[in-house]
Protein backbone atom coordinates (compact mmCIF):
# COMPACT_ATOMS: atom_id res chain seq x y z
CA UNK A 1 0.00 0.00 0.00
CA UNK A 2 1.13 3.56 -0.44
CA UNK A 3 1.18 5.99 1.94
CA UNK A 4 0.60 9.62 1.26
CA UNK A 5 2.29 12.15 3.61
CA UNK A 6 -0.03 15.19 3.84
CA UNK A 7 1.25 16.97 6.88
CA UNK A 8 3.96 17.08 9.14
CA UNK A 9 5.14 18.40 12.80
CA UNK A 10 8.71 19.82 13.03
CA UNK A 11 10.28 20.33 16.12
CA UNK A 12 12.86 23.32 15.30
CA UNK A 13 14.32 23.09 18.85
CA UNK A 14 14.09 21.71 22.15
CA UNK A 15 14.91 25.18 23.55
CA UNK A 16 12.12 26.80 25.53
CA UNK A 17 11.83 30.05 27.63
CA UNK A 18 8.96 28.51 29.72
CA UNK A 19 9.05 25.71 31.99
CA UNK A 20 5.69 24.24 31.54
CA UNK A 21 4.61 21.93 34.48
CA UNK A 22 2.66 19.80 31.69
CA UNK A 23 5.16 19.97 28.93
CA UNK A 24 5.39 16.29 27.64
CA UNK A 25 9.09 16.98 26.31
CA UNK A 26 10.33 18.62 29.26
CA UNK A 27 11.83 20.94 27.03
CA UNK A 28 14.52 23.51 28.49
CA UNK A 29 17.65 24.10 27.29
CA UNK A 30 18.64 24.12 23.37
CA UNK A 31 19.54 20.37 23.01
CA UNK A 32 22.80 19.83 21.11
CA UNK A 33 22.50 18.40 17.40
CA UNK A 34 20.19 21.19 15.95
CA UNK A 35 20.10 20.92 12.41
CA UNK A 36 21.78 23.59 10.54
CA UNK A 37 20.33 26.56 9.00
CA UNK A 38 21.82 24.80 5.53
CA UNK A 39 20.42 21.77 6.85
CA UNK A 40 17.04 22.82 7.55
CA UNK A 41 16.66 24.37 4.20
CA UNK A 42 17.94 20.98 2.26
CA UNK A 43 14.88 19.54 4.49
CA UNK A 44 12.16 22.03 2.84
CA UNK A 45 13.29 20.91 -0.32
CA UNK A 46 13.65 17.18 0.19
CA UNK A 47 9.99 17.87 2.12
CA UNK A 48 9.13 19.18 -1.48
CA UNK A 49 9.40 16.23 -3.53
CA UNK A 50 6.75 14.17 -1.20
CA UNK A 51 4.05 16.89 -2.01
CA UNK A 52 3.44 17.20 1.61
CA UNK A 53 0.21 19.57 1.98
CA UNK A 54 0.92 21.06 5.40
CA UNK A 55 3.59 21.64 8.14
CA UNK A 56 3.87 22.84 11.75
CA UNK A 57 6.74 24.60 13.34
CA UNK A 58 6.88 23.78 16.90
CA UNK A 59 9.69 22.97 19.55
CA UNK A 60 10.34 24.10 22.44
CA UNK A 61 9.53 27.67 21.74
CA UNK A 62 10.23 27.74 17.85
CA UNK A 63 10.49 31.51 17.81
CA UNK A 64 13.66 31.41 19.60
CA UNK A 65 15.50 30.00 16.89
CA UNK A 66 16.46 32.91 14.98
CA UNK A 67 16.23 31.53 11.32
CA UNK A 68 12.42 30.22 11.49
CA UNK A 69 11.39 32.59 8.99
CA UNK A 70 13.57 31.90 6.49
CA UNK A 71 13.07 27.94 6.71
CA UNK A 72 9.36 29.23 6.78
CA UNK A 73 9.37 30.99 3.81
CA UNK A 74 11.50 27.71 1.76
CA UNK A 75 8.42 25.64 2.62
CA UNK A 76 5.84 28.15 1.25
CA UNK A 77 8.34 28.55 -1.98
CA UNK A 78 8.12 24.69 -1.83
CA UNK A 79 4.10 24.98 -1.80
CA UNK A 80 4.00 23.59 1.54
CA UNK A 81 1.35 25.70 4.14
CA UNK A 82 3.39 26.67 7.10
CA UNK A 83 1.86 26.61 10.48
CA UNK A 84 3.32 27.41 14.32
CA UNK A 85 2.90 27.21 17.42
CA UNK A 86 4.87 29.18 20.08
CA UNK A 87 4.06 30.36 23.45
CA UNK A 88 3.88 33.89 22.65
CA UNK A 89 6.04 35.52 25.53
CA UNK A 90 8.70 37.06 22.45
CA UNK A 91 5.80 37.55 20.36
CA UNK A 92 5.43 41.97 19.24
CA UNK A 93 4.54 43.41 16.04
CA UNK A 94 8.06 42.49 14.59
CA UNK A 95 7.67 38.96 15.04
CA UNK A 96 4.01 38.60 13.43
CA UNK A 97 5.23 41.10 10.43
CA UNK A 98 8.00 38.46 10.01
CA UNK A 99 5.24 35.29 10.13
CA UNK A 100 3.30 37.43 7.46
CA UNK A 101 6.44 37.77 5.01
CA UNK A 102 7.30 34.03 5.51
CA UNK A 103 3.76 33.15 4.55
CA UNK A 104 3.12 31.53 7.74
CA UNK A 105 -0.81 30.71 7.43
CA UNK A 106 -1.77 30.11 11.67
CA UNK A 107 0.17 30.92 14.63
CA UNK A 108 -1.47 28.99 17.22
CA UNK A 109 -0.65 30.36 20.77
CA UNK A 110 -0.56 27.72 23.61
CA UNK A 111 -2.82 29.06 26.49
CA UNK A 112 -4.11 26.62 29.27
CA UNK A 113 -6.40 28.71 31.39
CA UNK A 114 -7.84 31.69 32.96
CA UNK A 115 -4.96 34.00 34.02
CA UNK A 116 -4.23 32.38 37.38
CA UNK A 117 -4.44 28.82 36.28
CA UNK A 118 -2.22 29.60 32.73
CA UNK A 119 0.41 31.05 34.72
CA UNK A 120 0.56 28.80 37.70
CA UNK A 121 0.94 25.72 35.06
CA UNK A 122 3.57 27.98 32.32
CA UNK A 123 5.35 31.11 33.94
CA UNK A 124 3.89 34.57 35.71
CA UNK A 125 3.01 36.78 33.26
CA UNK A 126 2.18 34.60 30.21
CA UNK A 127 -1.12 35.13 30.12
CA UNK A 128 -1.23 38.62 29.52
CA UNK A 129 1.31 37.96 26.94
CA UNK A 130 -0.37 35.53 25.64
CA UNK A 131 -4.12 37.56 25.22
CA UNK A 132 -1.42 40.24 23.61
CA UNK A 133 -0.20 37.82 21.27
CA UNK A 134 -3.41 36.80 19.98
CA UNK A 135 -4.60 40.21 19.17
CA UNK A 136 -1.12 41.18 17.62
CA UNK A 137 -1.63 38.54 15.34
CA UNK A 138 -4.74 39.07 14.31
CA UNK A 139 -4.16 42.72 13.43
CA UNK A 140 -1.04 41.41 11.59
CA UNK A 141 -3.35 39.30 9.04
CA UNK A 142 -2.32 36.04 10.38
CA UNK A 143 -4.82 33.51 11.24
CA UNK A 144 -4.73 33.68 15.45
CA UNK A 145 -5.54 29.90 16.83
CA UNK A 146 -5.47 28.56 20.36
CA UNK A 147 -4.45 24.99 21.59
CA UNK A 148 -5.49 24.37 25.36
CA UNK A 149 -3.76 21.06 26.68
CA UNK A 150 -7.07 19.98 28.91
CA UNK A 151 -6.08 18.84 32.48
CA UNK A 152 -8.70 18.93 35.81
CA UNK A 153 -6.94 21.71 36.36
CA UNK A 154 -8.37 24.29 34.13
CA UNK A 155 -11.48 21.47 32.16
CA UNK A 156 -13.98 23.83 34.01
CA UNK A 157 -12.52 27.18 32.69
CA UNK A 158 -13.57 26.15 29.23
CA UNK A 159 -16.60 28.11 29.03
CA UNK A 160 -14.87 31.22 30.14
CA UNK A 161 -12.12 30.67 27.58
CA UNK A 162 -14.43 30.36 24.69
CA UNK A 163 -15.51 33.89 25.79
CA UNK A 164 -12.28 35.72 25.77
CA UNK A 165 -11.27 33.53 22.50
CA UNK A 166 -14.46 34.94 21.08
CA UNK A 167 -13.84 38.19 21.65
CA UNK A 168 -10.49 38.31 20.34
CA UNK A 169 -11.35 36.93 16.87
CA UNK A 170 -9.42 33.64 17.73
CA UNK A 171 -10.55 31.66 14.57
CA UNK A 172 -9.94 28.07 16.10
CA UNK A 173 -9.47 26.34 19.16
CA UNK A 174 -7.81 23.08 19.72
CA UNK A 175 -8.65 21.13 22.80
CA UNK A 176 -6.08 18.18 23.81
CA UNK A 177 -6.13 15.94 26.61
CA UNK A 178 -2.87 16.02 28.82
CA UNK A 179 -1.25 12.81 28.76
CA UNK A 180 1.45 11.40 31.47
CA UNK A 181 4.46 11.90 30.03
CA UNK A 182 7.18 14.39 30.35
CA UNK A 183 6.72 16.80 33.39
CA UNK A 184 3.02 15.88 33.40
CA UNK A 185 4.44 12.21 35.03
CA UNK A 186 4.94 14.58 37.99
CA UNK A 187 1.28 16.12 37.88
CA UNK A 188 -0.73 12.47 38.93
CA UNK A 189 -3.56 14.83 40.83
CA UNK A 190 -4.01 16.56 37.38
CA UNK A 191 -4.70 13.58 35.60
CA UNK A 192 -8.23 13.07 33.84
CA UNK A 193 -10.69 10.59 34.36
CA UNK A 194 -12.27 8.85 31.09
CA UNK A 195 -15.36 10.48 31.91
CA UNK A 196 -13.75 13.91 31.52
CA UNK A 197 -13.63 13.08 27.89
CA UNK A 198 -17.18 13.37 27.33
CA UNK A 199 -17.41 16.51 29.26
CA UNK A 200 -14.95 18.13 27.05
CA UNK A 201 -16.61 16.71 23.96
CA UNK A 202 -19.97 17.89 25.38
CA UNK A 203 -18.66 21.51 25.31
CA UNK A 204 -16.85 21.85 21.98
CA UNK A 205 -20.34 20.45 20.38
CA UNK A 206 -21.85 22.78 22.64
CA UNK A 207 -19.99 26.00 20.68
CA UNK A 208 -19.83 24.12 17.22
CA UNK A 209 -21.70 26.75 15.64
CA UNK A 210 -20.19 30.06 17.44
CA UNK A 211 -17.35 32.37 16.21
CA UNK A 212 -14.38 29.88 16.98
CA UNK A 213 -13.90 27.12 15.14
CA UNK A 214 -13.71 23.98 17.51
CA UNK A 215 -10.78 21.43 17.17
CA UNK A 216 -10.73 18.13 18.85
CA UNK A 217 -7.44 16.60 18.85
CA UNK A 218 -6.55 13.51 18.16
CA UNK A 219 -6.54 12.26 21.78
CA UNK A 220 -10.45 13.07 21.85
CA UNK A 221 -12.96 11.14 20.16
CA UNK A 222 -13.83 8.89 18.40
CA UNK A 223 -17.01 7.33 17.51
CA UNK A 224 -19.32 9.57 19.09
CA UNK A 225 -21.65 11.62 16.80
CA UNK A 226 -20.87 15.03 18.43
CA UNK A 227 -17.37 14.27 17.24
CA UNK A 228 -18.00 13.69 13.95
CA UNK A 229 -20.30 16.81 14.21
CA UNK A 230 -17.64 19.17 16.25
CA UNK A 231 -15.35 18.30 13.22
CA UNK A 232 -17.97 18.46 10.54
CA UNK A 233 -18.32 22.33 11.39
CA UNK A 234 -15.10 22.91 11.60
CA UNK A 235 -13.81 21.00 8.53
CA UNK A 236 -17.16 20.08 6.58
CA UNK A 237 -15.14 17.36 4.51
CA UNK A 238 -14.01 15.66 7.24
CA UNK A 239 -15.25 11.98 7.42
CA UNK A 240 -14.94 9.93 11.03
CA UNK A 241 -11.67 8.95 12.11
CA UNK A 242 -9.94 6.32 10.11
CA UNK A 243 -7.19 5.14 12.44
CA UNK A 244 -3.81 7.16 13.68
CA UNK A 245 -1.63 8.29 10.73
CA UNK A 246 1.41 8.73 12.23
CA UNK A 247 3.66 7.23 9.70
CA UNK A 248 0.69 6.69 6.98
CA UNK A 249 -0.67 10.40 6.40
CA UNK A 250 1.88 12.27 8.92
CA UNK A 251 5.02 12.17 10.42
CA UNK A 252 7.36 13.90 13.05
CA UNK A 253 10.65 15.61 12.47
CA UNK A 254 12.74 15.94 15.82
CA UNK A 255 15.60 18.62 16.09
CA UNK A 256 18.56 16.87 15.49
CA UNK A 257 16.62 15.68 11.61
CA UNK A 258 15.71 12.12 13.67
CA UNK A 259 12.20 10.79 11.54
CA UNK A 260 9.55 9.68 13.80
CA UNK A 261 5.87 8.80 13.28
CA UNK A 262 4.57 11.20 15.67
CA UNK A 263 6.56 13.87 17.52
CA UNK A 264 4.57 12.95 20.63
CA UNK A 265 6.19 9.16 20.73
CA UNK A 266 8.63 9.93 22.63
CA UNK A 267 10.68 6.59 23.00
CA UNK A 268 13.86 6.19 20.74
CA UNK A 269 12.05 2.59 19.63
CA UNK A 270 9.65 4.96 17.49
CA UNK A 271 12.79 6.64 15.51
CA UNK A 272 12.94 4.97 11.50
CA UNK A 273 15.64 7.37 10.61
CA UNK A 274 17.92 10.67 10.33
CA UNK A 275 17.86 12.57 7.82
CA UNK A 276 21.88 12.93 7.91
CA UNK A 277 21.92 9.26 7.25
CA UNK A 278 19.37 8.55 4.77
CA UNK A 279 17.23 10.29 2.50
CA UNK A 280 14.05 11.57 3.93
CA UNK A 281 12.08 9.61 0.66
CA UNK A 282 14.00 6.70 1.70
CA UNK A 283 12.94 6.65 5.15
CA UNK A 284 9.36 7.50 4.27
CA UNK A 285 8.73 5.68 1.73
CA UNK A 286 10.27 2.35 2.53
CA UNK A 287 8.67 -0.82 3.45
CA UNK A 288 10.18 -1.50 6.62
CA UNK A 289 9.72 1.99 8.00
CA UNK A 290 7.07 2.63 10.30
CA UNK A 291 5.93 -1.03 10.55
CA UNK A 292 4.79 -0.74 13.88
CA UNK A 293 1.45 1.59 12.70
CA UNK A 294 0.94 0.47 8.98
CA UNK A 295 0.49 -3.13 9.66
CA UNK A 296 -1.54 -2.83 12.34
CA UNK A 297 -4.53 -4.75 12.62
CA UNK A 298 -7.52 -4.54 14.88
CA UNK A 299 -6.49 -8.72 16.25
CA UNK A 300 -3.48 -6.98 18.00
CA UNK A 301 -5.81 -4.70 20.38
CA UNK A 302 -6.73 -5.96 23.82
CA UNK A 303 -9.92 -5.26 25.98
CA UNK A 304 -13.15 -3.74 24.64
CA UNK A 305 -10.87 -2.09 21.54
CA UNK A 306 -10.35 -5.88 20.45
CA UNK A 307 -13.86 -5.83 20.33
CA UNK A 308 -14.96 -3.04 19.01
CA UNK A 309 -17.02 -2.71 16.01
CA UNK A 310 -15.35 -0.04 14.58
CA UNK A 311 -11.73 -1.45 16.06
CA UNK A 312 -11.16 -2.40 11.98
CA UNK A 313 -11.07 1.06 11.47
CA UNK A 314 -10.03 3.18 14.63
CA UNK A 315 -7.61 1.08 15.59
CA UNK A 316 -7.92 1.79 19.33
CA UNK A 317 -7.72 5.71 18.53
CA UNK A 318 -4.89 7.93 19.32
CA UNK A 319 -1.26 5.26 19.96
CA UNK A 320 0.18 8.05 21.93
CA UNK A 321 -2.85 8.00 24.50
CA UNK A 322 -2.77 3.96 24.93
CA UNK A 323 0.62 4.52 25.13
CA UNK A 324 0.99 6.80 28.07
CA UNK A 325 -1.80 5.30 29.99
CA UNK A 326 -1.10 1.70 30.06
CA UNK A 327 2.87 1.51 28.51
CA UNK A 328 1.51 -0.40 25.21
CA UNK A 329 0.91 0.76 22.25
CA UNK A 330 -1.37 -1.96 21.58
CA UNK A 331 -3.57 -1.77 24.64
CA UNK A 332 -7.44 -0.95 25.18
CA UNK A 333 -8.22 3.08 24.99
CA UNK A 334 -10.15 3.73 27.82
CA UNK A 335 -10.42 7.45 26.83
CA UNK A 336 -12.16 6.72 24.33
CA UNK A 337 -15.59 8.06 24.01
CA UNK A 338 -17.35 4.83 22.72
CA UNK A 339 -15.45 3.05 25.48
CA UNK A 340 -16.51 4.70 27.96
CA UNK A 341 -20.34 4.64 27.21
CA UNK A 342 -19.83 0.49 26.52
CA UNK A 343 -18.54 0.47 29.72
CA UNK A 344 -21.64 2.26 31.45
CA UNK A 345 -24.04 -0.35 29.61
CA UNK A 346 -21.18 -3.38 31.17
CA UNK A 347 -22.18 -2.46 34.39
CA UNK A 348 -25.64 -2.50 33.90
CA UNK A 349 -25.47 -6.07 32.38
CA UNK A 350 -23.21 -7.08 35.03
CA UNK A 351 -26.19 -5.94 37.52
CA UNK A 352 -28.19 -8.43 35.76
CA UNK A 353 -27.65 -12.28 37.41
CA UNK A 354 -31.58 -14.09 36.14
CA UNK A 355 -30.13 -16.24 32.68
CA UNK A 356 -33.88 -15.97 31.00
CA UNK A 357 -33.78 -11.89 31.54
CA UNK A 358 -30.31 -12.00 29.95
CA UNK A 359 -31.61 -14.33 27.50
CA UNK A 360 -34.35 -12.08 26.14
CA UNK A 361 -32.50 -8.74 26.30
CA UNK A 362 -29.72 -10.64 23.86
CA UNK A 363 -31.83 -10.99 21.53
CA UNK A 364 -34.10 -7.84 21.77
CA UNK A 365 -30.67 -6.20 20.83
CA UNK A 366 -29.43 -8.35 17.83
CA UNK A 367 -33.02 -8.16 16.53
CA UNK A 368 -32.15 -4.13 17.28
CA UNK A 369 -29.17 -4.51 15.74
CA UNK A 370 -27.09 -3.07 19.00
CA UNK A 371 -24.35 -5.80 18.73
CA UNK A 372 -21.54 -4.32 20.67
CA UNK A 373 -24.41 -4.72 23.61
CA UNK A 374 -25.78 -8.22 22.57
CA UNK A 375 -21.80 -9.11 22.66
CA UNK A 376 -21.68 -8.68 26.61
CA UNK A 377 -24.75 -9.87 27.42
CA UNK A 378 -23.49 -13.25 25.30
CA UNK A 379 -20.17 -13.15 27.25
CA UNK A 380 -21.90 -13.12 30.69
CA UNK A 381 -23.99 -16.24 29.77
CA UNK A 382 -21.06 -18.37 28.36
CA UNK A 383 -19.54 -17.40 31.40
CA UNK A 384 -22.25 -19.28 32.80
CA UNK A 385 -23.30 -22.20 29.97
CA UNK A 386 -19.94 -22.52 28.13
CA UNK A 387 -21.30 -25.45 26.36
CA UNK A 388 -24.50 -23.55 25.49
CA UNK A 389 -25.04 -23.92 22.07
CA UNK A 390 -28.07 -21.61 21.23
CA UNK A 391 -25.73 -18.97 22.48
CA UNK A 392 -22.63 -19.83 21.06
CA UNK A 393 -24.40 -19.94 17.63
CA UNK A 394 -25.62 -16.55 18.50
CA UNK A 395 -21.97 -15.32 19.99
CA UNK A 396 -20.53 -16.40 16.27
CA UNK A 397 -23.36 -14.66 14.69
CA UNK A 398 -22.66 -11.21 16.87
CA UNK A 399 -19.23 -11.84 16.48
CA UNK A 400 -19.23 -11.62 12.60
CA UNK A 401 -21.42 -8.68 12.82
CA UNK A 402 -18.50 -6.98 14.55
CA UNK A 403 -16.32 -8.12 12.55
CA UNK A 404 -14.47 -9.96 15.11
CA UNK A 405 -13.71 -12.56 12.70
CA UNK A 406 -11.63 -14.77 14.85
CA UNK A 407 -13.88 -15.00 17.75
CA UNK A 408 -16.39 -16.04 15.11
CA UNK A 409 -14.08 -18.72 13.84
CA UNK A 410 -13.11 -20.04 17.69
CA UNK A 411 -16.34 -20.24 18.83
CA UNK A 412 -17.76 -21.99 15.62
CA UNK A 413 -15.13 -24.64 15.81
CA UNK A 414 -16.48 -25.39 19.20
CA UNK A 415 -19.66 -25.77 18.24
CA UNK A 416 -17.99 -28.41 15.60
CA UNK A 417 -16.64 -29.91 18.18
CA UNK A 418 -19.76 -30.81 19.99
CA UNK A 419 -22.13 -30.92 16.78
CA UNK A 420 -19.15 -32.00 13.40
CA UNK A 421 -22.98 -31.61 11.67
CA UNK A 422 -23.91 -28.14 12.43
CA UNK A 423 -24.65 -26.67 8.87
CA UNK A 424 -25.35 -22.91 10.94
CA UNK A 425 -21.34 -23.19 12.66
CA UNK A 426 -20.25 -24.67 9.64
CA UNK A 427 -21.44 -21.71 7.63
CA UNK A 428 -20.51 -19.42 10.52
CA UNK A 429 -17.08 -21.19 10.32
CA UNK A 430 -16.31 -20.55 6.45
CA UNK A 431 -18.01 -17.00 6.24
CA UNK A 432 -15.31 -16.00 8.88
CA UNK A 433 -12.29 -17.62 7.63
CA UNK A 434 -12.94 -15.82 4.22
CA UNK A 435 -13.16 -12.78 5.79
CA UNK A 436 -9.62 -13.41 7.15
CA UNK A 437 -8.33 -14.18 3.90
CA UNK A 438 -8.25 -17.70 4.09
CA UNK A 439 -10.45 -18.17 0.83
CA UNK A 440 -9.89 -21.98 0.25
CA UNK A 441 -11.13 -23.34 3.59
CA UNK A 442 -13.64 -20.91 3.97
CA UNK A 443 -14.91 -22.30 1.09
CA UNK A 444 -14.50 -25.94 1.82
CA UNK A 445 -17.01 -25.18 4.64
CA UNK A 446 -19.46 -23.50 3.57
CA UNK A 447 -19.53 -26.35 0.68
CA UNK A 448 -20.04 -28.91 3.89
CA UNK A 449 -22.14 -26.87 5.58
CA UNK A 450 -25.07 -27.02 2.80
CA UNK A 451 -24.63 -30.83 2.55
CA UNK A 452 -25.06 -31.30 6.15
CA UNK A 453 -27.94 -33.42 7.94
CA UNK A 454 -28.65 -30.44 10.63
CA UNK A 455 -30.25 -27.10 10.19
CA UNK A 456 -29.39 -26.63 6.32
CA UNK A 457 -31.86 -24.25 4.52
CA UNK A 458 -32.24 -20.91 2.24
CA UNK A 459 -30.06 -18.40 3.96
CA UNK A 460 -27.16 -20.86 4.17
CA UNK A 461 -27.37 -21.74 0.45
CA UNK A 462 -27.74 -17.44 0.18
CA UNK A 463 -24.38 -16.46 2.34
CA UNK A 464 -22.34 -19.56 -0.38
CA UNK A 465 -24.15 -17.38 -3.09
CA UNK A 466 -22.87 -14.00 -1.96
CA UNK A 467 -19.45 -15.33 -1.65
CA UNK A 468 -19.46 -17.33 -5.09
CA UNK A 469 -20.64 -13.91 -6.56
CA UNK A 470 -17.52 -11.65 -4.77
CA UNK A 471 -15.35 -14.04 -5.91
CA UNK A 472 -16.79 -13.94 -9.49
CA UNK A 473 -17.45 -18.17 -9.93
CA UNK A 474 -20.78 -17.31 -11.50
CA UNK A 475 -20.78 -21.07 -12.59
CA UNK A 476 -21.08 -22.76 -9.10
CA UNK A 477 -22.99 -19.63 -8.69
CA UNK A 478 -25.86 -20.37 -10.64
CA UNK A 479 -25.89 -24.16 -9.63
CA UNK A 480 -25.80 -23.23 -5.82
CA UNK A 481 -28.91 -20.81 -6.46
CA UNK A 482 -30.90 -23.11 -8.58
CA UNK A 483 -30.35 -25.95 -5.51
CA UNK A 484 -31.94 -23.35 -2.83
CA UNK A 485 -35.06 -23.27 -4.39
CA UNK A 486 -35.39 -26.74 -3.40
CA UNK A 487 -34.76 -25.35 0.35
CA UNK A 488 -38.61 -25.44 2.23
CA UNK A 489 -37.97 -21.47 3.28
CA UNK A 490 -36.98 -20.61 -0.42
CA UNK A 491 -39.82 -18.19 -0.82
CA UNK A 492 -38.43 -16.13 2.42
CA UNK A 493 -35.33 -15.63 0.64
CA UNK A 494 -36.04 -15.34 -3.04
CA UNK A 495 -35.80 -11.23 -2.98
CA UNK A 496 -32.43 -12.13 -1.56
CA UNK A 497 -31.29 -14.63 -4.67
CA UNK A 498 -32.92 -12.35 -6.92
CA UNK A 499 -30.60 -9.63 -6.05
CA UNK A 500 -28.15 -11.70 -6.84
CA UNK A 501 -25.57 -11.13 -10.33
CA UNK A 502 -25.82 -13.91 -12.09
CA UNK A 503 -24.88 -12.79 -15.27
CA UNK A 504 -22.41 -14.52 -17.23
Amino acid sequence: MDYKLTAAVWELTMGCNMRCKHCGSSCADKLEGELTTEEALKLCDDLKELDIEYITLSGGEPTIRKDWPIIAKQLSKNGIIPNIITNGWILDEALVKKAKESDINTMAISIDGLKSTHDYIRREGSFDRSIKALKLIKDGGVYPAVITTVNSVNINELEEMYELFSEIGVVTWQMQMALPMGNFVHQTEWYLEPEHVDKIIDFAHSKKDGNVGMVLADCMGYYNKKVLEVMQSTTPDTGHWQGCSAGKRSMGILHNGDITACTSLRDRKFIEGNIRERPLSDIWLSENSFKWNRNFKKNQLTGLCAKCQYGHVCLGGCNNTRLCMNDDVYSENKYCSYNVEVSKIKKRIESIDDDETLHKLAYSLINKKQFQSADLVLDKLLAKQPDNIEYMELSGYVSFELQNYESCENVNRRILKINPEDAYASKGLGLALYRLGNIEDGLMHLYNAIRMKEGVNAEIYYDLCVVLQDLQKNKELVQIKNEAEKCENYEEWRSQFDNLDVSA
